[in-house]
């Protein structure tokens, strides 16, 4: 299990900075506006949806002016709530998303055959480091080798 969340932290590095300053823009620019077009839409006792309408683009349109309304109007004790469900509701989906990216098993996203399957010079009591039929970088098959010297080449060769 600990290579699901390994890998999730992995995958999600940059979209948990992205996470942030979305959120941080949203309570700026998004609720402030709703907020204050609710607050106002309910002064009367019941919620005016015309008024709420009327209220809300020009509010979107300085969200700052909005935040100083909620201030005047002492409409804190609903901007707070409106931010407390915004946040547990954005959180949800960013976990979802995070949850669905999880990888499948312990070896995904792994090289599979890469040179790396010998460590500190191991490799070189077969192969050479300086001569005979290259294989890949500092690899080479020595051509006074006893015994077997069979080589099988995975790739492709091109002819233009």
């Amino acid at each position: 299990m600990n290579y699901k969340i390994e890998g999730i932290i992995r995958r999600n590095r940059k979209n948990f900075i992205l996470y942030i300053i979305l959120w941080i823009i949203a309570t700026i620019v998004l609720i402030p506006p709703f907020v204050y077009s609710n607050f106002v839409a309910k002064a009367e006792g019941s919620f005016d949806l015309q008024i709420f309408i009327e209220k809300f683009p020009e509010a979107l349109t300085s969200p700052f002016g909005s935040i100083g309304n909620i201030i005047s109007l002492g409409a804190f004790g609903s901007y707070f709530n409106a931010l407390f469900w915004f946040t547990i509701i954005y959180t949800i989906f960013f976990f979802i998303g995070c949850v669905r990216s999880a990888p499948k098993n312990e070896y995904t996203d792994i090289e599979h055959g890469s040179s790396d399957w010998s460590q500190r010079g191991e490799q070189y009591r077969i192969l050479s480091n300086k001569k005979g039929i290259i294989l890949a970088e500092d690899n080479y098959l020595p051509l006074d080798k006893r015994g077997n010297t069979n080589v099988l080449v995975v790739g492709r060769i091109r002819f233009w």
